[in-house]
């Protein structure tokens, strides 16, 4: 299947998990693969950079570049995200104009040398607005990635809201339509997708005609206005009233949606919410995926989903052919999405790695970097362990082991594993200031190293091998066999002798000591250190875990109270623990007293009536 590209205007980025699907999961990665998307753009994210969460940047299998407006909270925002399995951008920029800075740079991205740059930046004289470029490029309305193959534009254009904002939507679209220009003339190929808010034909919107008519509008009016007669300027196919403008007589870009289906009627991506317009489909179509006319053949498809819910706007969506045509030769899309020597001949010759990251990616964000999602720690496979070369054994009782420390390349970074070998010697010594001369060395035993426990040390047990798997429920009550003895503190090791013959001999009797029995072989060995699993002391554990709670003991060796606010406020339902003194368990004792000799002084004096009673009756 070729690359498909998909744009969606989601109006807020976790808005569409409040709709089916995307409410049963709520995960970015299931979204992506419900879309069957290789490439996401993602506008009106509506988010700011202390919004950025694990789920959002961390999607096991995708990248992806963000950019967010700088004062407006709640506001604009596009997001690109990229598969890595089938594409990797070679170069990303923030914003249309080109003076944002990289991450963690001073220069601009317009100045920047000319390898690292995208290019077709606005030359002075080229825009007509009088909006600063800074302030078109702080609203986090754009990010730009380049392919090997073309240069991709996700944007979010501004809305006609009021007049107010007429300036900055005319300098925007301005800026928009120099920046794709230049990328043409330069000789690049040029895919602009996202929300525009423009309508280019009538067919584009429900119902025009009557609305034109209230409104006192004539067609050619209506059509020629601005904003619309720019956008058709930059399309095949625009219908332009008059003469074309200076600096644009040709135009640059193909209309997909338009291209598969030119006179498809009621093709709307955006309705009105409050008035609940798209059971009706009443809408217009202001979401688009353009691309420039010398890869108009290298599309095999390009349609909306108006059947997802999710936001006022539907994805639109555009997939390119596996195989596309170059100077006359066939070349396969993936070569041409990834950088040289990723794919060949649509074979991948290596994974994505973490070199691959771009300096705009949000996963080199402080919060982010050098981190990996829950998820791939839970189920992302362990890579396989390459064989060792088997060494051999040095058995020279005079000469320590020369076997240096290895480390695992499949394991992270700073996961040390040692050898059997050392972890032996390491186990075996009481301390790292006491030497064990060579007549004194112990050999390794298959018996002393399998049931032997090991001593796990900083440098061995950073990270266990993930082949062991997880340990049963009963290793973790069954009791601890320490055959080792534990290491001095450093002042009392300087009290100890030098290294020497005494050192020898406090090892001997160490290893006497505690295994009496070593020498005995492997029953001796086993039977000292399997201990039978008792059900009756599990049970206990687990009692005095999960059990209620006993209430402790105040200073004086006495019990303590247990009450429960019940006063209406905040602290209603607190549970309090209270010590009572002496004077006050006397004066309760006190009152439960004269409690119970008043409820003896009523009972008298009723039974004393009744009788009276019985006496009148008779």
């Amino acid at each position: 299947m070729g690359v498909r590209i998909t744009s969606w205007n989601v109006n807020g980025i976790r808005n569409p998990f409040g709709y089916q699907p995307w409410r049963e999961k709520r995960a970015f990665e299931v979204m992506f693969d419900i879309l069957e998307a290789d490439i996401v753009v993602m506008q009106e994210t509506k988010i700011q950079r202390k919004d950025l969460q694990d789920d959002m940047v961390l999607v096991p299998g995708w990248d992806v570049y963000f950019s967010l407006p700088r004062h407006k909270k709640g506001y604009a925002g596009v997001a690109i995200y990229t598969r890595n399995s089938v594409c990797m951008p070679i170069r990303a920029e923030e914003g249309i104009t080109g003076v944002l800075c990289p991450p963690n740079s001073p220069t601009k991205f317009r100045d920047l040398p000319p390898d690292q740059q995208i290019g077709g930046y606005p030359r002075p004289g080229q825009l007509l607005s009088v909006v600063d470029e800074m302030a078109l490029d702080s609203e986090g309305r754009c990010v730009i990635l380049e392919f090997p193959a073309f240069v991709l534009i996700g944007t979010y254009s501004p809305a006609n809201r009021d007049e107010s904002r007429d300036d900055f939507r005319l300098g925007y679209l301005d800026a928009l339509d120099v920046r794709v220009r230049n990328l043409v003339a330069m000789g690049k190929r040029v895919v602009l997708t996202g929300d525009l808010n423009v309508i280019r034909a009538s067919i584009d919107t429900a119902n025009i005609f009557e609305r034109l008519k209230k409104e006192g509008i004539t067609f050619e009016d209506f059509f020629s206005m601005p904003s619309r007669r720019l956008f058709n300027h930059l399309l095949f196919g625009g219908d332009v009233h008059g003469p074309r403008d200076e600096n644009r007589e040709e135009p640059v870009l193909w209309d997909l949606g338009r291209l598969f289906h030119p006179t498809r009627e009621g093709m709307f991506t955006c309705w009105d919410t409050k008035k609940n317009t798209r059971p009706a489909n009443f809408g217009s179509r202001i979401d688009y995926v353009l691309c420039s006319d010398s890869m108009k053949n290298w599309f095999s498809d390009s349609n909306i989903q108006e059947g997802l819910m999710g936001s006022d706007h539907c994805p639109v969506f555009s997939i390119l052919k596996d195989i596309v045509e170059i100077d006359g030769k066939e070349v396969h899309t993936r070569d041409i999405m990834n950088p040289p020597g990723v794919f060949e001949d649509g074979v991948r010759l290596r994974d994505w790695t973490v070199k691959d990251l771009l300096p705009m990616s949000a996963k080199l964000i402080p919060e982010f970097d050098r981190r990996r999602s829950i998820k791939d720690m839970f189920f992302k496979k362990p890579a396989a362990a390459k064989p060792k070369p088997a060494t051999p054994v040095d058995e020279s009782p005079a000469s320590p082991s020369r076997d240096p420390i290895k480390t695992d390349p499949t394991t992270d970074e700073g996961s040390i594993e040692l050898p059997p070998s050392q972890l032996e010697s390491v186990i075996s010594m009481p301390s790292p200031a006491k030497a064990t001369p060579g007549g004194l060395k112990r050999t390794p035993s298959g018996t002393v190293s399998t049931s032997r426990p090991q001593k796990k040390t900083k440098a061995s047990l950073s990270r266990e091998s993930s082949s062991k798997g997880q340990s049963s429920l009963k290793g973790f009550f069954k009791p601890k066999n320490t055959t080792i003895r534990s290491e001095n503190s450093s002042a009392e090791e300087d009290k100890k002798p030098s290294v020497g013959l005494d050192g020898a001999l406090d090892i001997k009797k160490d290893i006497e000591s505690n295994d009496p029995d070593e020498s005995t072989g492997d029953a001796s060995e086993s039977a000292s250190t399997d201990r039978v699993f008792d059900p009756i002391e599990s049970k206990e554990s687990w009692s005095k875990l999960l059990g209620k709670r006993v209430l402790p003991k105040c200073e004086h060796g006495e019990d303590c109270i247990s009450l429960v606010t019940k006063k209406p406020g905040v602290n209603r339902g607190k549970k309090i623990i209270l010590h009572l003194f002496p004077t006050a368990r006397a004066l309760r004792g006190e009152r439960e007293g004269n409690a119970m000799a008043m409820r003896h002084v009523h009972m008298e004096q009723r039974l004393e009536r009744v009788s009276n009673r019985v006496r009148r009756m008779t």
